[in-house]
């Protein structure tokens, strides 16, 4: 999860406090090493001094400990207990974002989870129309040649795709790319556009759009919403757009 780096609004002594423990606990995230008052200061736009009061507070609560001999702080095992104990289901808590994305289609949305190779669907809502495409929650479907899949890539390197992908990808219909560096340069423009594309790779007469996101435990899920191929170049305009904004609101909804 990416750290905050807006300036916190003054809105009550009391809500201002937490918000700025809130926002220099966020800004920690992802920081093994550690962060020292200066560098979180430079973070949040607080002043140094407001930024150290906070940090000693956070330490004799145990949310925070000592990093290093240098004064670095990082989360400390309060934080870590509490997020051990967190049962957050993210399946759920997505659930209405994908009604308002099948609704504003009319097609079929696919919620996924990435794990290694393969994308498991663990979500559906069927579309309306008399023609769609349906997957059965449960199924499992290869990384590179679907729409959710290479979302899910988006977020790996070149390299870790390469060894996750390994010498050779497996070919399912005529359009599905097989070549290593091809399907890097796609996944470099998902990277910058937040939308992958299956276009018959995985099924023919079916294509598809996606977008990805990590939830606040770092694990990767993905949209989709796969449609008849007859009818896709009409609406993949609309579809990315509204899978743009999917995303955006689920990231919103999770503070990231």
């Amino acid at each position: 999860m990416p750290t905050t780096n807006k300036t916190i609004s003054k809105n009550g002594n009391g809500i201002q406090v937490i918000a700025r423990a809130a926002c220099i606990l966020r800004t920690l995230e992802n920081e093994s090493d550690g962060l020292s008052p200066r560098q979180i200061a430079e973070r949040v736009n607080l002043p140094r001094s407001t930024v150290q009061r906070i940090v000693n507070a956070l330490i004799e609560e145990y949310l925070l400990i000592g990093a290093s001999a240098t004064g670095k702080v990082k989360l400390g095992p309060a934080i870590l207990r509490m997020a051990a104990n967190t049962n957050f289901d993210f399946v759920r808590h997505v659930r209405s974002h994908l009604e308002v994305l099948a609704k504003r289609t009319g097609e079929t949305v696919d919620l996924s989870q990435w794990q290694g190779k393969k994308m498991v669907f663990l979500d559906q809502i069927a579309g309306k129309k008399r023609l769609n495409a349906i997957s059965g929650v449960g199924e499992s479907f290869p990384v590179h040649c679907t729409a959710h899949g290479k979302a899910a890539l988006s977020f790996l390197s070149n390299k870790e795709i390469e060894k996750l992908c390994g010498a050779g990808l497996k070919r399912n219909t005529q359009k599905t790319v097989t070549a290593l560096p091809e399907l890097c340069k796609e996944i470099e423009k998902s990277r910058k556009t937040h939308i992958s594309l299956d276009d018959e790779e995985h099924t023919e007469g079916v294509c598809a759009l996606g977008t990805a996101f990590r939830d606040p435990l770092g694990r990767i899920f993905a949209v989709s919403v796969p449609v008849p191929s007859i009818r896709f170049p009409a609406s993949r305009k609309s579809i990315s757009q509204a899978l743009l904004d999917l995303r955006r609101a689920v990231l919103d909804s999770l503070m990231i």
